[in-house]
């Protein structure tokens, strides 16, 4: 059974800049309808927990949201350690990539993948 959730009471948020490029790595890749982008947690990392952030289908215990036309799966679980993140995009001279904006983060490694809460 589907269950799609309104943008609204979507536990994350994504930067217009990270919007762009989620869907130009979508395009790029050829990703098919069938995919969408997987934002979690996994234990690990050097502060504790690591994000899951990448295209992947459908699974046991997700929900779904539609955040910026771009389908998402969350396990349901993930989200007391993502509620109000936002994902953005950084394209500098100094650092590039997808970088994490958590407020529930207690604190967070150097390289802005890992975190603990």
């Amino acid at each position: 059974m589907s269950t799609t959730v309104d943008t609204a009471f979507a536990p994350v948020t994504f930067s217009e800049g990270a919007a762009k490029e989620l869907y130009k790595l979508k395009d790029q890749q050829e990703i098919g309808d069938d995919y969408g982008l997987r934002v979690g947690v996994e234990g690990g990392g050097c502060a504790g927990m690591n994000y899951i952030l990448g295209f992947d289908q459908r699974k046991e215990g997700d929900q779904e949201f539609q955040i910026d036309g771009i389908r998402v799966f969350m396990n349901k679980a993930h989200q007391m350690y993502l509620m109000g993140m936002m994902i953005d995009w950084q394209d500098g001279l100094n650092s590039r990539g997808f970088t994490f904006v958590n407020p529930n983060a207690t604190s967070t490694c150097g390289c802005g993948t890992s975190f603990s809460a």
